[in-house]
């Protein structure tokens, strides 16, 4: 098995050579927990991890849809397509491609590609479980082991910035 980070702030990891697995519980509906994870992403999203950067990004998005792509839209309308939607079942399950490479420069065979899945998982307490993975980075090639511990990083922040965007946004319990 891999090794654990647990994380005082909720989010938890465990790795494995070529796969990470992270958990989290967010205070929300699975509902509002799977479309803030897909329509949000501007708002929880690390504008460094864009090719545009912060200053110049203007749109991050997922088409909502089997078949659709994760993009951003940067200068000049330049358009960054950096994975492919697999699995598109709300508010259950999120599958896409990765189609970065750990240089930064795209992936266009998603054969060659990692993969992302995530679960939103409901309890009782109408919060819900997140649990994603991030998979395959064999794909990657000789790289792959440091970019899996670069993004295990990377996760970590993202998760994190996702779970504080959920919680701002969750209806009040009371």
């Amino acid at each position: 098995m891999g090794q654990q980070k647990p994380d005082p702030e909720g989010v938890h990891q465990d790795v494995d050579r070529y796969s990470l697995r992270c958990t989290l519980l967010v205070p929300a509906p699975a509902e509002q927990a799977f479309a803030v994870f897909t329509g949000s992403l501007a708002d929880w999203w690390v504008r460094e991890y864009t090719w545009s950067g912060p200053a110049a990004l203007a749109e991050l998005g997922m088409e909502p849809r089997a078949g659709g792509m994760l993009y951003e839209i940067g200068p000049y309308g330049f358009r960054g397509d950096w994975g492919r939607v697999l699995t598109w079942d709300p508010p259950r399950r999120l599958v896409f491609t990765w189609q970065l490479g750990p240089d930064r420069v795209p992936v266009p065979d998603p054969a060659r590609a990692s993969e992302v899945e995530v679960l939103f998982l409901p309890d009782e307490s109408g919060r819900t479980r997140i649990e994603l993975e991030h998979r395959h980075f064999d794909r990657h090639g000789e790289a792959a082991e440091g970019y899996r511990a670069a993004l295990t990083a990377g996760w970590y922040e993202l998760l994190g910035r996702y779970l504080d965007t959920v919680t701002r946004t969750a209806p009040d319990p009371h």
